[in-house]
């Protein structure tokens, strides 16, 4: 394939756009990963830590994870106008695991796997419409996965 001139600087104006890109596109909730507690990642998340627990959120984890290092979790949600899912590993040193941001119209679904150092409750929290709500579940560690 043969690359004209006007291919090649098209593309080049496109890599300068992204690096050029506001770091509020790229931004992720670096104070929230590094603290020490889930009432500190609640705080550096979402303001606050006032939590409805509901029953339109499923939380899947095994009962039992044989090995702390890989933890498949999966949350979903029925509720409506959902912005954000987090996953927070409560006895983790960084009880963050994970945070997802969802656009309107997405579907309220993600799945990935967590590391955890031992036996915990994994608590999914879904901002919704403004409002915080919340599932949870213990998993027992067998082999652990942050640093044990």
């Amino acid at each position: 394939m043969k690359l004209n001139r006007r291919t090649f600087m098209k593309g080049a104006a496109a890599v300068t756009a992204l690096m050029a890109a506001p770091r509020a596109l790229l931004a992720w909730p670096e104070k929230a990963f590094k603290a020490g507690s889930s009432e500190e990642v609640m705080q550096a998340l979402f303001g606050g830590t006032s939590v409805t627990e509901s029953d339109s959120i499923v939380l899947n984890a095994p009962d039992i994870a044989e090995n702390g290092r890989v933890v498949p979790i999966s949350v979903s949600s029925s509720l409506d106008g959902v912005e954000n899912i987090s996953v927070i590993v409560v006895e983790n040193p960084s009880p963050l695991a994970a945070s997802f941001d969802l656009g309107p119209g997405a579907t309220a679904d993600v799945s990935t796997r967590i590391k955890m150092g031992k036996t915990s409750n994994v608590i999914a929290v879904v901002k919704a419409d403004g409002k915080l709500y919340s599932a949870q579940k213990e998993v027992k560690v067998t082999i652990g996965g942050c640093g044990g």
